[in-house]
């Protein structure tokens, strides 16, 4: 058996169920789909200072996390991905700063699709959620969207509340850390067990001490404890998080234009990869102009018939 194709079937009999929901024999259908892997599909929409956002999709729910492209742009790219904005069940944000939020108000406004976030997120927001669908929870206790569970746990950056998200749907985890200066303990438990995971490798850490464009006010936000990730930060994460995890994908995310490349990003983590004997884990780099090729979690977490 060759549990990526069962993945795929098992999407494609998923979505004849969607599209035949009148006639088709659900109860033979869900005897079927016990014995293929659930998986989340995950595109990155757009990744960078200039705006980002994530597609997430199981089984029969989407959802984005952060809305930082423009409305005109999410809903492009979407098309792009097949995906009918008005389908969405939510948008999960990670903190208030623009380049998150930059397309909230006018996307979850013209599609009235609600707004998930935590309450002092929610207050930093408050102009820009007056016609917005606010659904506020707390830090550290799950709930759910669709058939997607999510559990929001705190990071440290410099937003009024920030969060990293691990998202769960059957056996199969997800991680989304972004916008951190580091990742205390609390954060390494919390992501305990990710398939996958998109996490910011802002800048290198040579080129940013080089560049004539910031001033060093600026460097030492970016540099401290609840700045950003650098190269060599983030793959030291990922290597912590090997010790726990079944990584299969790992997606790195929110590139400084000016102060990171994506093949320094990706060499820094894949030495970390291949130094805890773990070169079969896939590597992605996101960007600000493309989406990401779709991402499959859980081919190997399966249930498959003897």
């Amino acid at each position: 058996m060759f549990p990526e194709v069962l993945g795929a079937t098992r999407c494609v009999f998923v979505r004849y169920h969607q599209l035949n929901f009148r006639t088709a024999n659900i109860f033979t259908l869900k005897k079927i789909l016990r014995y293929f892997p659930s998986m989340f599909s995950l595109r990155v929409l757009g990744s960078g200072s200039a705006g980002n956002a994530m597609l997430i999709q199981s089984d029969s729910t989407a959802l984005l996390v952060d809305a930082g492209l423009s409305a005109k742009q999410l809903v492009a790219r979407l098309k792009q991905c097949d995906v009918d904005p008005f389908a969405l069940k939510g948008v999960l944000l990670t903190h208030e700063h623009s380049d998150h939020t930059g397309g909230l108000r006018v996307f979850c406004t013209k599609y009235e699709i609600p707004c998930y976030c935590n309450s002092l997120t929610a207050e930093a927001l408050k102009s820009e959620l007056t016609r917005v669908l606010c659904r506020v929870f707390r830090n550290g206790t799950e709930f759910t969207i669709g058939d997607i569970r999510v559990r929001p746990f705190s990071v440290p950056h410099d937003a009024a509340d920030p969060l990293g998200f691990c998202l769960a749907h059957d056996d199969v985890l997800f991680g989304v850390l972004t916008d951190l200066g580091h990742a205390p303990g609390l954060v390494l438990e919390s992501l305990r067990g990710i398939h996958g995971l998109l996490i910011e490798t802002n800048h290198d850490e040579a080129l940013l001490h080089q560049d004539i464009k910031r001033p060093w006010a600026i460097k030492q936000r970016i540099l401290s404890r609840h700045g950003h990730l650098s190269n060599a930060s983030a793959a030291h994460v990922v290597r912590q998080l090997l010790d726990s995890s079944p990584l299969e994908h790992v997606i790195l995310g929110h590139l400084s234009k000016d102060c990171n490349r994506p093949e320094l990003a990706t060499q820094r983590v894949d030495e970390e990869l291949k130094a805890a004997g773990h070169s079969s884990t896939k590597i992605s780099c996101a960007t600000q102009e493309a989406i990401t090729e779709t991402i499959m979690l859980g081919a190997s977490s399966g249930t498959f018939p003897s």
